[in-house]
């Protein structure tokens, strides 16, 4: 597998993982980890974070 192969993948990931997220908050799912309620600005955190790397896995040239 080569670079460019790998980071197309890495940015699909990404993109997925955003997109879950986005749906989470947009139909106010709820998150309960050992008994945790996790907040909807974790998610919005997470669409963010999720989103940039997922950029940069499309478009990272080496």
């Amino acid at each position: 597998m080569n670079q460019n192969t790998f980071n197309k993948i890495v940015g699909v990931v990404f993109l997925i993982v955003t997109i879950v997220h986005l749906i989470r908050v947009i139909q106010g799912w709820s998150i309960i980890i050992g008994g945790v309620s996790i907040p909807g600005y974790v998610s919005w955190l997470a669409v963010i974070v999720a989103g940039c790397l997922s950029y940069q896995g499309f478009v990272k040239k080496l």
